[in-house]
């Protein structure tokens, strides 16, 4: 019965209606937190009848939420509050699983968290859950990790004031040795230089550099003999070499060959020097032939002109930030960095098919399609933001206006029902 088909597409006005409401008072319950994605309801109408007479189908309502649209990111100023600037989203787990002892992680998503360490070291944030990240190797570099899986994925744990340092493994050597101490009638006197560098361990450790002249005769040698010894060995000399300057026009008082006596090889292209000290390789570089930027060899003025190394003493960490590529890297209050995490972004075909969980955090599923995981700034992802928090997606003001609507029609539905009783009322009281 037609006025029977109208009671019912009233009826479904109103859940439908109510369905939309209750959209929206999340939304707004919502717009002050951090990472949320609005939902929204579509309306699809409901056809029923035939060719004689129409009946009122209806309406159903569907729910959506907008798990692409992203809100935009304020500042913080914490190092390890993090947002993804474009799409993808950060891996997390929840902390309660870091206590299972078989099995992987369950694998979280989310698109900001603020991460600070609890008493064991692990970033997490404060509704427990733990940011997760390829471990990366000793000497900071990430091995090459399965991208089609988040077995490898491991909690990012920082160990504030923990003691570490970085052994040198580097070094530029600039000197300016006088000319005139190759010229006949000079004293021969040599020369000596001392650069700290840093063990494996930590330790303070001296490499001394003995230039000795050659004096000829007569007239200009432009020749050196340079020794270098090493404290961690105790004292032992680790290389001899033979300098000679050119005394040309063109390249005047650059090296023009270096003879290895004893030691690691010259390479004249590159101008590097291997030395063997206690503590395993540095590469010396000491300039190529012909480099003014080098060792040189004018006027009458020792001098190092340039002497750079890498490597540390021992320091404590003192903080943790997040790069633009997702590496996680520790400050140590000695003035060096280490890579100890990198922290890829996860991307699926379809966002807005993954389940919506408690605390803005999402989970794959047959809809959103397989995960796949990116170094951050890669591909379709977007770069990580450390101090950064992304805001709620929801606009307030579109939402009150969406509340206006609803309330009219729900109104009106309930109208439709109120006029189909009194219809119904009235056909009853013409039977009587």
């Amino acid at each position: 019965m037609t006025i029977s088909s109208s009671l019912n597409a009233g009826v479904a006005g109103l859940n439908a209606n109510a369905t939309r409401l209750a959209t929206i008072s999340d939304n707004i319950a919502n717009s002050g937190t951090h990472g949320y994605k609005r939902a929204t309801a579509d309306f699809h109408s409901l056809v029923i009848g035939d060719s004689n007479k129409y009946s009122a189908g209806g309406v159903r309502a569907t729910t959506t939420r907008l798990i692409d649209e992203r809100g935009p990111l304020v500042s913080t100023g914490n190092a390890t509050d993090i947002a993804v600037a474009g799409r993808g989203m950060l891996p997390v787990t929840e902390a309660v699983a870091l206590d299972q002892t078989t099995g992987s992680l369950p694998l979280r998503l989310m698109t900001t968290g603020s991460f600070r360490p609890d008493a064991e070291g692990i970033l997490k944030t404060d509704s427990g859950m733990v940011l997760l990240g390829w471990p990366a190797a000793a000497d900071g570099t990430v091995p090459v990790y399965s991208r089609d899986s988040a077995d490898a994925l491991e909690p990012v744990r920082v160990a504030i004031n923990q003691f570490a340092g970085q052994p040198t493994t580097r070094m530029r050597l600039g000197v300016n040795l006088p000319a005139t101490a190759t010229e006949s009638g000079a004293a021969g006197d040599p020369l000596n230089l001392s650069v700290e560098y840093f063990g494996n361990l930590g330790t303070s450790e001296t490499l001394t550099m003995n230039f000795s002249p050659t004096v000829p005769a007569s007239g200009s040698s432009n020749e050196w003999t340079l020794q270098i010894s090493d404290s961690a060995s105790g004292g032992a000399v680790i290389g001899e070499y033979t300098l000679t300057f050119d005394g040309s026009r063109a390249n005047g008082g650059t090296l023009a060959s270096v003879t290895t006596i004893s030691g690691g090889a010259y390479d004249g292209a590159t101008g590097l020097l291997n030395l063997n000290v206690a503590g395993g390789p540095i590469e010396l570089t000491m300039g190529s032939l012909g480099d003014p930027g080098g060792l040189t060899q004018l006027s009458d003025t020792f001098a190092p002109t340039a002497i750079t190394k890498d490597g540390s003493p021992v320091g404590n960490l003192s903080s943790v930030e997040v790069d633009a590529n997702g590496f996680v890297h520790a400050i140590y209050d000695a003035g060096f960095t280490r890579t100890i995490y990198q922290v890829p972004i996860v991307d699926v075909p379809n966002p807005n098919g993954l389940i919506a969980l408690n605390n803005q955090t999402y989970q794959v599923s047959p809809e959103s399609g397989p995960l796949f995981l990116w170094d951050a700034g890669d591909g379709p992802t977007g770069e990580m933001a450390g101090f950064a928090r992304e805001e709620s997606a929801t606009d307030v003001a579109a939402e009150l206006t969406q509340l206006i609507q609803t309330q009219r029609a729900y109104s009106s539905n309930a109208r439709v029902i109120q006029t189909v009783d009194e219809m119904l009322q009235e056909t009853t009281n013409i039977i009587r």
